[in-house]
């Protein structure tokens, strides 16, 4: 724990690791028919491929996105949440307005039920446990985050090893909030990098043609008839 050297206004401690700023390759998404895992009136399920946006970015160069792509074959299309470009796996989109603002609702009070799978580096100690550590935007190297003891919003993620293998460990990650970066920064700060990530992963834990992360389960209330409803994808690394 040291003082927090960022400009964020943060007089607490931090959990900081002092590394060169990591530049995002250009924007080259993968091509492929759209993964379509479930389809009703109120919402479809896709499966996202890591390296593909969610919503476009600023500039045509960034036009190419899940929600461009989904909506080509449903029309009425409408954001939901949103997955990190290097993240794979399980999204919901709505088809309605209603769809939407019930969905959208659940997520943004929490009763959503959702569980990642992630390839991080090293040996974890221990089976099971918890991260509680706030998060912030680090407003000089955006669209990094950060911990921040002092401003830093509320972040928690429960972890769970699946497998240990030589030289990293394979985890069930279920975040408690929905920061952005969360999982990333979590296990960053347990000391054990998510594999490929571009951002917080340094020297040979970069070096990964993907990030390995996965949206592997995504439950809900279903929009309109209130019954409870969970989706799976299988990690693809």
């Amino acid at each position: 724990m040291v003082a927090c050297p960022r400009q964020c206004g943060c007089r607490g401690p931090v959990t900081t690791v002092i590394t060169p700023m990591t530049v995002q390759s250009e924007y080259d998404p993968p091509t492929g028919p759209l993964s379509v895992l479930h389809r009703d009136p109120s919402f479809v399920i896709v499966d996202k491929p890591a390296g593909l946006l969610s919503v476009p970015g600023r500039g045509p160069h960034l036009a190419d996105c899940l929600i461009a792509r989904v909506a080509q074959d449903f029309p009425d299309t409408l954001l939901v949440h949103r997955l990190d470009r290097d993240t794979s796996g399980i999204m919901v989109f709505a088809l309605t307005r209603a769809a939407q603002k019930t969905l959208g609702q659940q997520f943004e009070r929490k009763r959503t039920r959702k569980t990642y799978v992630a390839r991080v580096a090293g040996q974890v100690q221990g089976d099971s446990g918890q991260v509680d550590l706030p998060l912030i935007v680090d407003w000089p190297n955006r669209p990094r985050h950060m911990v921040c003891h002092d401003t830093g919003k509320p972040a928690q993620t429960d972890w769970r090893v699946i497998a240990r293998d030589a030289g990293e460990t394979r985890m069930e990650l279920t975040p408690r909030t929905g920061r952005t970066h969360q999982l990333r920064l979590h296990m960053m700060a347990l000391g054990h990098p998510i594999l490929g990530d571009p951002f917080y992963a340094t020297g040979r834990d970069a070096d990964y043609d993907r990030m390995m992360l996965h949206s592997a389960t995504l439950g809900f209330e279903h929009p309109e008839t209130g019954e409870p409803v969970t989706f799976q994808s299988a990690a693809p690394f």
